[in-house]
């Protein structure tokens, strides 16, 4: 059993009301490239991969530099969406703040682009409120790999037990999992049924309104 210490937020879809922006991009996307998709299933098994893994395999005869300008008209049309209308999920501010105040150490473990991140943080002042930012830009795998959440313990100089993930997908869950780390599941992108076989799932919440930090630091089991 070990004691949480710190708190490991994905960001798009958990601190960040972005997926509905998410969304709406990759179907203009599509739609542009005259694709079909069926949105729903598309999310469920991306939301949480790097932008060029996913295109890798919808792609797998493109190039690197063709699947990057893919991505980057992507994430242009996602930044020309989400602009004028980004917002924090419910009660993430609060949430954080009542974590700092209790000695909580904080991350973002993030499969965002660097641009996406400015964007956000230009809006709310995430990076202030972590210690550190982990992303694909680092070198690492996307989720459901563990890599950038181990990454994020070991900047912070925690075992892996002794961190809790947020994350609003289940390849993100998944990826807690592989790390040795619970999780909680914030259903801001899809329905708690997504979550349930999760062995590592400690909680679940529409939002960070419900959500207490006393109750998310007591000792855990090993995920």
């Amino acid at each position: 059993m070990s004691k949480v210490q710190a708190f490991l937020f994905d960001l798009d879809g958990t601190l960040i009301d972005s997926m509905p922006h998410h969304h709406d991009a990759w179907v203009a996307w599509h739609a542009r490239r005259g694709l079909a998709i069926d949105a729903n299933a598309f999310f469920t098994a991306t939301a949480g991969r790097s932008n060029d893994e996913i295109l890798a395999d919808m792609f797998p005869a493109a190039s690197a530099e063709e699947r990057l300008a893919m991505a980057h008209e992507k994430e242009t049309l996602y930044r020309e969406i989400a602009a004028p209308k980004l917002a924090l999920v419910a009660g993430a501010k609060e949430f954080i703040e009542r974590s700092l105040a209790a000695g909580i150490r904080l991350a973002v473990c993030t499969a965002s682009t660097t641009e996406n991140m400015k964007l956000a943080f230009a809006r709310f002042p995430i990076d202030r409120w972590v210690e550190t930012v982990v992303s694909p830009a680092d070198g690492l795998r996307g989720k459901p790999h563990p890599d950038i959440f181990l990454e994020a313990a070991r900047r912070l100089g925690l075992a892996p037990a002794r961190c809790v993930v947020f994350e609003d997908a289940p390849l993100g869950i998944e990826g807690a999992r592989r790390a040795g780390m619970g999780a909680v599941a914030l259903t801001t992108t899809l329905p708690l049924a997504a979550f349930s076989s999760y062995p590592n799932l400690l909680a679940s919440a529409a939002d960070f309104r419900t959500l207490a930090p006393s109750a998310l630091t007591k000792e855990a089991p090993h995920a």
